[in-house]
């Protein structure tokens, strides 16, 4: 089970206007702190976390921070028009486009999905594959 991930970021406050443009929608919370950014889904009372967490941080070495070539983190949204707006709102909050939102060939008929850059030059997809809302081919 994946616990966390981490991305890097050099500017901490333009990190925080472009993942609270769409994580919060997807339940995450946002906890901000000196050592950076921590998004977490709510836990109840007596339960366990329900992970993964992610979090924004400057790097530890102190040089820049850079974005892994081949690396991408994905978010699960409910709903195709979800997708659709939450990779609007991410762009209009300093992202960079790196695909429209729709279907793709190369996955499942109801694997709707965008991709964007944070503004630091990681790569992120949004998808929903939510198999009651019309398909590739319907």
């Amino acid at each position: 089970m994946i616990a966390y991930v981490t991305v890097g970021a050099d500017d901490i406050a333009l990190a925080k206007r472009f993942y609270s443009a769409f994580l919060p929608a997807l339940g995450y919370g946002l906890d901000e702190g000196p050592e950076g950014l921590s998004f977490a889904l709510p836990v109840a009372p007596g339960q366990s976390p329900v992970l993964p967490d992610f979090y924004v941080k400057p790097t530890f070495d102190g040089r820049a921070a850079s974005a892994g070539n081949g690396a991408m983190v994905a978010f699960e949204a409910q709903r195709q028009s979800q997708v659709r707006d939450l990779h609007a709102a991410a762009l209009d909050a300093g992202g960079f486009d790196e695909g429209q939102p729709g279907f793709r060939a190369a996955y499942g008929p109801h694997f709707y999905v965008s991709y964007l850059r944070d503004p630091q030059g990681n790569k992120i997809a949004l998808f929903s594959s939510n198999p009651d809302e019309p398909g590739r081919d319907g």
